[in-house]
């Protein structure tokens, strides 16, 4: 598979989609396509072309003579994303070379550590998460997989709010984290694998909780 989309739209389809994680463009809510364009400094073509594509990709649903708007959250559909971006990652982490895992797993630890000390301080546990996945499939050189990974995030990323309101689940997501890290140094990225699935399990099944 491809990506043809032109800068622009791609573009415009980044944009968009940091307003619908940051609640600018709020669920349910239509779209409002005129004031989003002059937000954003395009005519309504290109900017319709995006707003189709993040259709195709789940973030917004199209209504027939309605427009666009942001599905509302769905525990039940976040407890099928997380475990497939899961097993997309354990995917991406088994092909990525194991020197190159080696080489970043000091990084991991001290972004760890920083998600440890967000979490006493109210620090934004989301970001260092997100910055925590990145690194871990960084080496991975599928591009493929790694486009449908980045396709995939932030239908999931909608969920963060639940995902990180409770403590308990933190620190277990912590202790994940490290088991992996533990799992690379000793070569058994099989392990790492698994553990990195279950991190994502595990979430799901904390969605809601001390919210």
């Amino acid at each position: 598979m491809t990506d043809n989309a032109s800068p622009l739209r791609r573009d415009l389809a980044e944009q968009i989609t940091a307003r619908v994680l940051d609640g600018r463009c709020p669920a349910t809510v239509r779209v409002n396509e005129v004031r989003l364009a002059a937000e954003l400094g395009v005519s309504r073509t290109p900017l319709r072309e995006a707003l189709v594509e993040l259709t195709d990709r789940g973030l917004l649903v199209a209504e027939p003579r309605r427009g666009f708007r942001v599905p509302p959250l769905d525990p039940a559909e976040a407890r099928q994303l997380y475990p497939l971006v899961g097993e997309l990652e354990a995917l991406a982490l088994r092909w990525s070379p194991p020197q190159a895992l080696h080489g970043v797993t000091d990084r991991l630890e001290r972004l760890n550590d920083d998600m440890r000390a967000a979490l006493d301080t109210g620090g934004d546990l989301a970001a260092l998460d997100d910055a925590w996945h990145a690194l871990l499939l960084s080496a991975c050189a599928n591009d493929h997989l790694m486009r449908l990974i980045a396709q995939t995030k932030p239908l999931v990323k909608r969920y963060d709010v639940l995902y990180f309101g409770g403590r308990e689940r933190a620190e277990q997501s912590l202790a994940e984290h490290r088991r992996i890290v533990a799992a690379i140094r000793d070569e058994d990225l099989g392990e790492a694998a698994r553990w990195l699935t279950r991190n994502w399990v595990n979430g799901a099944e904390h969605l809601g909780e001390q919210p």
